[in-house]
This record gives structure tokens, C-alpha cells and sequence, in this order.
């Protein structure tokens, strides 16, 4: 049967964000392995797709999508799930808070994961060092949002926001894999800690599990995957 979507993905990448909400959506779609351990993000063939080399890309009937938060926000409005609607009174608090998400605590995430990649590897460290207080300060902002419960943070109404940032926890407290993790407690965001682990029960999330190999709570105390396919790394 045909399917209106291709993903683009690789284990407990990015992509995992866009996996869960086409699950938690009821939308069909087809996976297409990126297979980082052959590089294949950097092929012509990806590249026609994402000039940029990153994971995901959404194929869509509009075209290919890249950028996590706008395949995101591109699904909320096109099924009118997962968000606020473009009338509604919550939109602008959400947006506010899913481009933070995007622009602000991913891009952290990616100079914690990958230091080497923005400065000489002998700085490396020193460079995670300074980043995790800011990513701490991001966190405890987000905490307090979560304590006013917005319609769209809540676990029982999950939106595409609270989906991402699921992952983006639950990759805190894997990576980057030999890194000091104590930086980062759950305890500390009691509000996000309890909309973690709601979401793990949810059948979206139980699909990716299967899907990628995520372990039994892959958002409260992850363990590193163990997919059926490709490589996280």
C-alpha cells in the first residue's frame, strides 16, 4: 500500500522525534534507513534531499522536509494534531517554545554532543564544560512552563514539543557516551520528569521502541540502543 511519507532516519537520531509524532498521529509511512556507519548522509543521493547532510528528511507530497522543527510544525498543521491551531489563543506561547526548543536547546545539545566539530578536540572539553550550564538553565525555564501546564505540554495531550522534548532528555543521559552525565538529574525537573514517563507508555512510544531498540523506558532511564537496523552512532 502506499504511503504519503518517507522518513529518512537513523536510530535514536533526530528522526526518533519525527517517528513518534507520525505514530502518535495515526499516519502511514515508510522508514529509509540512513546508514551512518557508511556515511550515507553524505551521499548525492541524501544530499539532493538535504543539501545540509543531517538527519531527518520527511518525503512528503509537497516535497522533502528537513529541519526537525519544521517537519514537526509542517505535520501539526497539515493533520491539525500535536498543536495549537494557527487561530488559537496558545499558538504563540507554543511556538515560542518549540523554536526555543529547536534553536536554542538543540543546537546546545549538538555543541555537548559533538564539541569537536566547533573547535579543536584538545578544547573539546572545556567546550562541554561551558555548554552544560546553559543547557541546565535551559532545562529549569522549560521546568517552570511545564509547572503552569500548557494544553500542549501536558503528558495525557502530547504535542509535537513534548515529543521532542522527550528525546532531547532522554539523549542527555546517553551522550555523548563517555562524558560525565552527572550534570544532568532528573529529580531536578519534577514537571518534565512526570511527562517523561507518562509518555512512555503510550503506544507511539512503544512503537519506537520495537522499532529502534530504545530499552523498556527509553525516556526515564534509557540504556543505549540496540536497533535492528543501522547504527545511532
Amino acid at each position: 500500500m502506499q504511503t504519503p511519507y518517507v522518513l529518512h532516519y537513523a536510530p535514536d537520531n533526530a528522526s526518533l522525534v519525527v517517528r513518534l509524532a507520525l505514530d502518535e498521529m495515526g499516519q502511514r509511512y515508510q522508514t529509509k534507513l540512513v546508514d551512518r556507519r557508511e556515511k550515507a548522509q553524505d551521499s548525492s543521493a541524501y544530499r539532493a534531499l538535504n543539501p545540509n547532510g543531517l538527519i531527518p528528511v520527511l518525503e512528503t507530497p509537497q516535497g522533502p522536509i528537513f529541519e526537525t522543527a519544521a517537519i514537526l510544525l509542517w505535520l501539526a498543521d497539515t493533520h491539525q494534531q500535536l498543536a495549537p491551531a494557527p487561530d488559537s489563543a496558545e499558538r504563540a506561547n507554543f511556538l515560542k517554545w518549540l523554536f526555543f526548543a529547536s534553536n536554542t536547546l538543540h543546537a546546545d545539545l549538538r555543541i555537548l554532543f559533538y564539541a569537536e566539530k566547533y573547535i579543536a578536540s584538545g578544547q573539546a572539553e572545556t567546550l562541554r564544560t561551558g555548554i552544560r550550564p546553559r543547557l541546565r538553565t535551559h532545562l529549569q525555564n522549560l521546568e517552570a512552563e511545564a509547572a503552569r501546564s500548557p494544553r500542549w505540554l501536558q503528558p495525557d495531550h502530547p504535542s509535537v514539543l513534548t515529543y521532542y522534548l522527550a528525546a532531547m532528555m532522554r539523549w542527555m543521559q546517553l551522550y555523548p557516551t563517555q562524558a560525565d552525565k552527572s550534570w544532568f538529574q532528573l529529580a531536578d525537573t519534577p514537571h518534565l520528569h512526570h511527562i517523561l514517563t507518562r509518555l512512555e507508555s503510550r503506544p507511539a512510544t512503544q512503537t519506537a521502541i520495537v522499532a529502534e531498540g530504545l530499552g523498556p523506558n527509553p525516556f526515564t532511564s534509557p540504556i543505549l540502543p540496540n536497533p535492528p537496523e543501522g547504527s545511532a552512532l
